[in-house]
């Protein structure tokens, strides 16, 4: 049976809501371990290296029995910093909104393998750069949202207009007295979508 689609945000608002609290009664946090020490290093050190966006694909759940997996090992270490510190420094530069620096985080990371499609990885690593600010992007936020009837189109720039829709639902969260994240928002979208 499916459920009908919601019709205004305050539709929304409960299906979050419910969603939000689902997720977390399901889950540890010990799930989340390698998020928290991945995004201590990001702090810390204002970049990461091929170790920690190892530990990220495993939290992820991602295939690294690819192409893009070994030409990303063939890239220096000091490479992957260096890209790694522009992305952290774009996604925290709080001159920029939400989706412009969700944009100049995403593209700093594109030239690195398994960077240059897709941003479910790429996200990963985003959002370990800016707790506070950035999301994780997956098919199933991605379903989520047009469970949510909000529609959020593929192509370049996806993760920008994605945390532009994460922005507006946070808000609403806001407008409900709930102090969510941008990583609340993506947490009930993976369930509603799930």
């Amino acid at each position: 049976m499916t459920r009908p689609i919601p019709q205004n945000d305050s539709e929304r608002w409960m299906l979050l809501q419910v969603a939000h609290h689902q997720y977390h009664v399901s889950t540890t946090e010990n799930y989340d371990e390698v998020l928290f020490d991945v995004t201590e290093r990001f702090a810390t050190h204002q970049s990461i290296g091929k170790v920690e966006i190892g530990g990220l694909l495993i939290w992820k759940r991602l295939q690294a029995n690819t192409r893009w997996a070994m030409d990303l090992m063939n890239v220096p270490d000091q490479r992957v910093h260096e890209l790694t510190r522009d992305a952290y420094l774009a996604a925290n530069n709080l001159t920029l909104s939400v989706p412009e620096a969700a944009r100049a985080a995403r593209s700093a990371l594109g030239s690195l393998p398994g960077f240059k499609t897709g941003d479910a990885l790429a996200s990963a690593v985003l959002l370990a750069a800016a707790p506070q600010r950035l999301a994780v992007y997956d098919r199933r936020a991605h379903h989520g949202l047009n469970l949510l009837g909000l529609t959020l189109t593929s192509g370049k720039g996806r993760y920008a207009r994605y945390m532009d829709l994460v922005e507006h639902l946070r808000h609403l969260a806001h407008s409900n007295a709930e102090a969510w994240t941008a990583r609340d928002v993506d947490v009930a979208l993976y369930w509603i979508g799930g």
